[in-house]
């Protein structure tokens, strides 16, 4: 799966040999620039790769200005003073040429393993003035190489962009005249000003000439107000004000009906907290990085390790650091304040497939007479917004069974087994099989209870009693072959109807609503057999219409090896209480599961288990 970047985000390169892409819907030009650990161009102007000069030490000549490019680069082949290469894009010349980028759609670049496979993406937005812009960096830390989108704009073109990398103006302006980029005139002759402290995050130079101003927005959605990273030079028109952010609106996404723009925008709002969380941590890992190369500099010098001037650069490296994790911190506070608005919009309009129990919804509800998009299974949450819960939902039927953990959770020091913890997870499993029950329409989901040690009996007590699961098979291991053949048949004899186009001949009296298993306590009274029938029902289950919810230690399923393997990966993990395990498939953040929870002393499943048992009773 190709990872989508944003601004001042990292990923780890696997490989030393890989290639860039571009993709533009206009012909761009392509350039390099080996950078050293002073922040300068390697070499000088010799450190620069553009189309038709000579070729350098690890990368490939770029090809002249198209709208596809592809640059091959070899890490381990590159000089080993070179800390740093910087790719760049630039407007070519020409009568019919576009003058700046704010008048192109964002080009795209990717990062391409050795076999041409797509690993990552980064589309290059926020652009308005700039006619040359620093795409992405290629960096070695502590041995290792990793790629950080940077997308870092020049309204002076390819001579701005040098100058920023050491190269002397006139140097500068003749290279990027020659150059397929947009020269401007030379800037006057004047010694170089020292690193802006305030430079962006994502560039370890000064702050670009124009003040452009950076945008760690999702491209897909609205964005929450600029964040203006970028300070601009005094000689640059103050940027203009930041826009008022959105007023969040329920249901403001796309989607065919209200359901559906809700799921769309829960989803939204996950993948904002997820971006706007991977820029924030990509901006203090970098002010990190700086400053260790800001002091390594200190050391390294005999002349500057000791007395006054060493304090002085030690202090001026930390306030740097201090300036630019402020700066990232004050862009993080704005997001999270613009997703909380949202939340404490979209919460109150969830139904209830969506919605927590805490919801007043449900105080109001009847059984649906179709099945739900989507359903909630609890709520996830990242460390830098502990406040802010996002509604974990998964569409249905089911692709993937549920696997409520039993067994040992992690607390963020080690692995702990609270006490109760079965208990917990029994109670969790009867409260998701609530939910399942309360989404589906009267009759439309039918739950078997596999419990053959009858130690989840009081869990499901409730639903027992008021006749919403499927008769109780026998104890022990009997009951658990019965039920596992029973559904093994239904999975075959559905499999050969659809397969054959004659669904109409399945046998009279065949269940035909969606199937739940729920396995407590396993593996307690399975044998090799049943295990291998459960395996079976987990891989070509969903297909049909039979799913899988399981309540299990991983520990005490040691004893069948490997066997199990397949079913672990197979199934959708969760837990009965908080734990830090999911990880999303943009950023791998690793997210805390918030289990669902009826509210303390309130009736609420009490009122949902009987306005099921009454539709039920009326659809017989």
């Amino acid at each position: 799966m190709t990872a989508e970047l944003v601004r001042g985000q990292n990923q780890a390169l696997p490989w030393t040999r890989l290639e860039i892409g571009v993709q533009a819907d206009r012909a761009l030009a392509l350039g390099a620039v080996l950078v050293g650990e002073a922040g300068h161009a390697l070499g000088g102007a010799e450190g620069i790769a553009l189309p038709g000069a000579p070729p350098l030490p690890g990368l490939a000549v770029p090809g002249p200005p198209a709208a596809a490019h592809r640059l091959a680069v070899d890490l381990g082949a590159l000089p080993a003073a070179a800390t740093r290469v910087d790719l760049f894009l630039a407007l070519p010349d020409g009568p019919h040429a576009p003058v700046r980028f704010g008048a192109l759609a964002a080009p795209r670049v990717l990062l391409l393993g050795p076999g041409g496979e797509e690993a990552a993406g980064f589309a290059v937005t926020g652009l308005a003035e700039e006619t040359a812009v620093v795409a992405v960096e290629l960096y070695r830390r502590n041995g290792a190489w990793k790629i950080r989108a940077v997308g870092q704009g020049y309204q002076g073109g390819v001579p701005a962009l040098l100058t920023d990398r050491g190269i002397d103006p006139g140097t500068a302006h003749r290279l990027g005249a020659g150059a397929p980029g947009r020269p401007v005139a030379p800037a006057p002759a004047a010694p170089r000003p020292d690193p802006d402290p305030a430079a962006t995050p994502e560039s370890p130079g000064p702050a670009a000439p124009s003040g452009g101003r950076v945008d760690y927005t999702h491209p897909g959605r609205r964005p929450a107000g600029g964040h203006p990273y970028a300070t601009p030079a005094p000689a640059a028109p103050a940027p203009p004000a930041a826009p008022a952010a959105p007023v969040p609106v329920a249901g403001d996404a796309s989607g065919w009906s209200m359901e559906e723009r809700l799921h769309n925008q829960v989803w939204g709002m996950f993948e904002d907290l997820a971006r706007t969380v991977a820029a924030y941590r990509g901006a203090v890992e970098f002010a990190e990085d700086r400053r260790e190369r800001e002091l390594d500099a200190v050391l390294d010098d005999p002349r500057t390790r000791t007395g006054q001037g060493a304090a002085d650069a030690r202090a001026a490296a930390s306030e740097r650091y201090g300036t630019l994790v402020a700066r990232a911190q004050e862009a993080l506070d704005r997001d999270l304040a613009q997703l909380a608005a949202e939340s404490q919009v979209v919460e109150p309009a969830l139904p209830p497939a969506l919605a927590g129990w805490e919801s007043p919804v449900w105080h109001a509800y009847r059984p649906p007479e179709q099945p739900p998009l989507a359903v909630r299974l609890g709520d996830l949450r990242l460390p830098e917004a502990p406040e802010l819960r996002i509604p974990m939902l998964v569409r249905l039927p089911l692709e993937r069974g549920l696997w409520i953990d039993a067994g040992r959770l992690s607390d963020g020091e080690g692995e702990s087994r609270p006490a109760g913890l079965r208990a917990l997870a029994a109670a969790s499993a009867a409260l998701h099989a609530t939910r399942l029950l309360a989404v589906h329409p009267p009759g439309g989901l039918t739950v078997h209870l596999l419990d053959p040690a009858g130690s989840g009996a009081a869990a499901f007590a409730g639903l027992r009693s008021a006749g919403l699961l499927a008769p109780a098979p026998p104890a022990g291991a009997a009951g658990v072959a019965e039920v596992l053949e029973r559904l093994t048949r239904r999975v075959d004899l559905v499999q050969m109807a659809v397969r054959g186009g004659a669904r109409d001949a399945l046998p009279p009296g065949l269940d035909t609503a969606e199937q739940l298993l729920v396995v407590h306590d396993f593996p307690h009274g399975f044998d090799d057999r049943a295990v291998t029938r459960l395996r079976y029902l987990a891989d070509e289950g969903p297909a049909v219409g039979v799913h899988l919810l399981l309540v299990a230690d991983r520990d005490d399923a040691a004893g069948y090896g490997p066997l199990l393997d397949p079913l672990w990966r197979g199934l959708l993990r969760i837990t009965p209480l908080p734990d830090g395990h999911l990880a999303d498939p943009w950023v791998h953040h690793l997210w805390t599961f918030l289990p669902p929870c009826a509210p303390t002393g309130s009736a609420v499943l009490e009122t949902v288990v009987g306005a099921m048992a009454r539709a039920r009773r009326r659809s017989r």
